[in-house]
Parts: C-alpha cells; sequence; structure tokens
C-alpha cells in the first residue's frame, strides 16, 4: 500500500526539511515548494493527497494559493492543512476559505503525524477488525 503523497509548501529551508525529515521517516512520498506559484504549478501537474501550506510565503500568498487549489474542481479535493506562527487568530478564516487543518509552528515530530493522520483519516490497516 503506497503512502500518501504529501506537498511541503514552504519558504524557510529548516523548516521545511524538519517537516520532510519526520514524513519521510514514516514512509510518506514529499514534494517541496518554496513559493506559491511553485505550489500551484506542482499541484495542477500532480495533485498530493495532502498539502501543508504556509501562509507567509513569497508571490501569491498562502490563502490565495487555498483559495485557488479549493476554487477549481480538478484539485478542489486536495486535503490543505495551513502552518502558521501566528497561532489561533487566523483559524476561522483559513478554515473559511476551505482549508481542511490548521497547524500551528513550532511544533514536534508527534504533532505534525497526528495532524497528518487526522487529515488523511485512518488507513486500510487501521481500525480494521
Amino acid at each position: 500500500m503506497a503512502k500518501a503523497d504529501i506537498l511541503i509548501v514552504e519558504d524557510h529551508p529548516t523548516m521545511r526539511e524538519a517537516m520532510r525529515m519526520v514524513l519521510e521517516h514514516e514512509g510518506f512520498e514529499i514534494r517541496e515548494a518554496a513559493d506559491g506559484q511553485s505550489a500551484l504549478a506542482m499541484v495542477r501537474e500532480r495533485p498530493p493527497d495532502l498539502m501543508f501550506l504556509d501562509l507567509n510565503i513569497p508571490g501569491a500568498s498562502g490563502a490565495d494559493v487555498l483559495r485557488e487549489i479549493k476554487g477549481d474542481p480538478a484539485t478542489a479535493s486536495v486535503r490543505v492543512v495551513i502552518v502558521t506562527a501566528t497561532g489561533e487568530e487566523g483559524r476561522e478564516y483559513v478554515l473559511s476559505l476551505g482549508a481542511d487543518e490548521y497547524f500551528t509552528k513550532p511544533f514536534s515530530p508527534l504533532a505534525l503525524l497526528r495532524t497528518v493522520e487526522r487529515t488523511l483519516g485512518p488507513g486500510p490497516q487501521e481500525g480494521a477488525p
């Protein structure tokens, strides 16, 4: 059973690498983008199962990228987790734009993995009798 394809959209290389290392260790296929334009191009070319999207990225803002992805029928089913250092104040806004989950930095590896599991749902083996 192939693990999920996850796109990390984060302009900070250290943060992107930390997320990639945790997720790759769990067997996920990871792709990365550092700005809104390349993120949108990658999603259109091959929609990921899950996307971690930082709100503060160069080019198109995270909110703009989210709006475009959720507004396009070809990519609307991509599950998007907004990643932000601003705390809880932006939660309602991004959820209203269609985000599936809201995740604040800094975070622990366990919190990252739990967010992936919660957003993608249980795998075929999990929860089976």
